[in-house]
C-alpha cells in the first residue's frame, strides 16, 4: 500500500497559507453587509455563522489538508476531527456534513474508502451526518470537510471577546506537529488528533466563557495572537503542556513546516525562555484542543466540571488590559 505522506511536502494544519499572508490578502476584502450575518470576515473568526431566527444559527465552516499520516483510515478520522471542532469552537454543535477530497488516481480503492469510511465514522460521533462530497483529481492526496452546525445566537463564541480579568485554559498538550516530524511513537499524539472536542465544548458551556478559539496550525501562540489582538487585550502564557516527548523533540532541533510561518505572524515577548518552549508554543498543531479565556472567579468550577468529566484541562495563563502576547 502507498504511504500517504510519500505523496505531500507537507500535511496537516502545517500545510496551512501563512497567517500572514493571509491576514494581508483579507485586508482588501469589504465586510459583508447582513444584519444576520453573525460571524464573518469582520473579524475572522473559526466559523461563519448566520442567524436564521431568534432561537437560531447556522455554523459553517470548511477544513482539508494533505495526510501526515500514513494510514488511510486515521489520516480521514484526523481530517473530520479537525473540521468538526471547529464548529465546536463556536459554541455549536454540527448537523451535516461535506467531503472535500483530492486524491490521485492511481491509489487503490480501498485506501479511497478508509478514509472516507473513517471519516463518516467520526462525523457520525459528532452528531452529525456525511451526506455527499466532491471529488478531484490531483497528484498531492488532500481530504477534509465542510461542516454544517446549529447554535443559539446568544450562545456564539468568538475569539475577538477575552476580557482583562479572564483566566486562560487549554483542553489537549502540544507537540502534535513536533512528535510526528520526529518519525517516533505517535500514538498519543493520534489519539489526541482524533479526539472531539464536543465533550469539552459541552463542559465549557455552562460557565458562558468570554472567548473560545481551538488550536490549530497557527499553534497556541498564533491562536493566542489572534485572540489578544482581536480582542483589544493583552495576553500572558505561564505554562504549556506538552505531549511525551515533544520537548525532547523541540530541544533536539527537530522543527514543523508551520514554524518559522508562525514565528512570522505572531510575535511573543519572551526574553530568556528556552528555545523549546518557543518552538511548543509555535508547532503547528492538527485538531488541537479549545483555548478558553472565562472570568477567572469562574476558574475552579471550570476545572471541577473536566474532572468531574474526566477530561484534560491546563491554566496556561491570563487575560490582561494592554496589547500584545507575552510568554511568563
Amino acid at each position: 500500500m502507498t504511504a500517504l505522506t510519500s505523496l505531500t511536502v507537507g500535511g496537516g494544519c502545517a500545510a496551512k497559507y501563512s497567517a500572514a499572508r493571509l491576514q494581508k490578502l483579507l485586508e482588501g476584502f469589504v465586510p459583508v453587509e447582513a444584519e444576520n450575518l453573525l460571524v464573518g470576515l469582520a473579524p475572522a473568526d473559526d466559523a461563519a455563522v448566520y442567524k436564521l431566527d431568534d432561537e437560531r444559527a447556522i455554523v459553517f465552516t470548511l477544513d482539508f489538508f494533505p495526510p501526515l499520516v500514513d494510514d488511510p483510515a486515521t489520516f480521514g478520522r484526523i481530517a473530520a476531527t479537525n473540521a468538526l471542532n471547529d464548529v465546536f469552537a463556536m459554541g455549536g454543535s454540527p448537523l451535516l456534513a461535506l467531503s472535500i477530497a483530492a486524491f490521485p488516481e492511481e491509489l487503490p480503492d480501498e485506501t479511497l474508502a478508509a478514509v472516507f469510511g473513517a471519516a463518516d465514522e467520526q462525523v457520525r460521533a459528532a452528531g452529525a451526518l456525511l451526506a455527499g462530497g466532491h471529488t478531484i483529481r490531483d497528484d498531492e492526496p488532500k481530504y477534509g470537510l465542510a461542516v454544517v452546525g446549529t447554535v443559539h445566537p446568544d450562545g456564539v463564541w468568538a475569539k475577538s471577546t477575552a476580557q482583562p480579568g479572564d483566566a486562560l485554559f487549554l483542553t489537549k498538550p502540544l507537540g502534535t506537529g513536533l512528535v510526528l516530524a520526529g518519525k517516533g511513537d505517535a500514538t498519543e499524539a493520534i489519539a489526541w488528533m482524533t479526539t472531539l472536542n464536543k465533550e469539552a465544548a459541552d463542559a465549557v458551556r455552562g460557565l458562558a466563557p468570554n472567548a473560545v478559539t481551538d488550536v490549530t496550525g497557527f499553534g497556541l501562540f498564533g491562536h493566542a495572537h489572534e485572540m489578544a489582538e482581536r480582542s483589544g487585550v493583552r495576553i500572558v502564557l505561564d505554562a504549556l503542556p506538552p505531549l511525551d516527548g515533544a520537548l525532547e523533540l523541540a530541544r533536539a532541533g527537530v522543527r514543523t513546516g508551520g514554524d518559522r510561518r508562525n514565528r512570522e505572524f505572531a510575535p511573543v515577548e519572551a526574553d530568556g525562555a528556552p528555545e523549546e518552549l518557543l518552538a511548543l508554543g509555535y508547532d503547528a498543531q492538527t485538531a488541537g484542543g479549545l483555548l478558553v479565556s472565562l472570568p477567572a472567579e469562574k476558574a475552579l468550577s471550570l476545572q471541577s466540571e473536566f474532572e468531574r468529566r474526566d477530561l484534560f484541562l491546563a491554566r496556561v495563563g491570563r487575560v490582561e488590559a494592554g496589547s500584545g502576547l507575552a510568554l511568563a
